[in-house]
Parts: C-alpha cells; sequence; structure tokens
C-alpha cells in the first residue's frame, strides 16, 4: 500500500522556522517526485498551491516564487523521507500541507509544481504562522 504521511506541522510566530517530514513507504522512492503543496484556509482542493518539489533519483528541485529563498526541500532516500524545512514564515504560509507523489516525475517547474501531475497524497499537517 503506497502511505505518505506528513510530520511537524505547528503553531509558530512569524520570522520562525519549521521543519516537515514526508515519510513515503509502498513504492521505489527513486522513481518518484516527491512535491509539497500546501491548501489555505477558505480554500478549496482545487486551489492546493505547489510549494516545492524534488525529484528522489536525481535532487533536481523546484520551488515556487514566493518560498524562494525561505524553504528549502531535501530527500534522504535510505530513509524514504523527504523535508520541507521553512523560515522566515509569514502569515501567508499559514496552510495545511501535504506531500504527495507523482510517478512520472517531470523536468519543468510549472508541471513539477501542478497537484494534477500527483497521483498519491499524504493526510496533510496545519502549519499556523501567528502575527
Amino acid at each position: 500500500e503506497i502511505q505518505l504521511v506528513e510530520s511537524g506541522g505547528g503553531l509558530v510566530q512569524a520570522g520562525g522556522s519549521l521543519r516537515l517530514s514526508c515519510a513515503a513507504s509502498g513504492f521505489t522512492f527513486d522513481d518518484y517526485a516527491i512535491g509539497w503543496f500546501r491548501q489555505a484556509p477558505g480554500k478549496e482542493r482545487k486551489e492546493r498551491e505547489g510549494v516545492s518539489c524534488i525529484r528522489s533519483r536525481d535532487g533536481k528541485m523546484y520551488y515556487a516564487d514566493n518560498v524562494k529563498g525561505r524553504f528549502t526541500i531535501s530527500r534522504n532516500s535510505a530513509e524514504n523521507r523527504v523535508y520541507l524545512q521553512m523560515t522566515s514564515l509569514k502569515p501567508e504560509d499559514t496552510a495545511v500541507y501535504y506531500c504527495a507523489g507523482d510517478r512520472r516525475p517531470k523536468g519543468v517547474a510549472t508541471l513539477a509544481l501542478s497537484r494534477y501531475e500527483y497521483d498519491y497524497w499524504g493526510q496533510g499537517t496545519q502549519v499556523t504562522v501567528s502575527y
């Protein structure tokens, strides 16, 4: 059974940091890209925003413009985990964060960060950034 399980969310003040973790199982990790998405309060699933993505095999990374320089994605292939280090957090980063698996890793950012390209999803972890 394919599973993606997020952890590490929480409440943090603006300017603070959090590290999210995504544990993947049930598939060949190196064959997939793992993406991080977020759904802000009041937004619908179709408005889920791509934040970052990493291709497990070669480590190619993509970032949304509004997180570049603040968020860093990384992977531990030995443990089948992907991390999202978030720094300089802003209230507008408040959202439920999801990790997702794409079995056909993409070579361009617009596809790599498109939720329509992802096949499997975790249950999400809440990140709340206070003023």
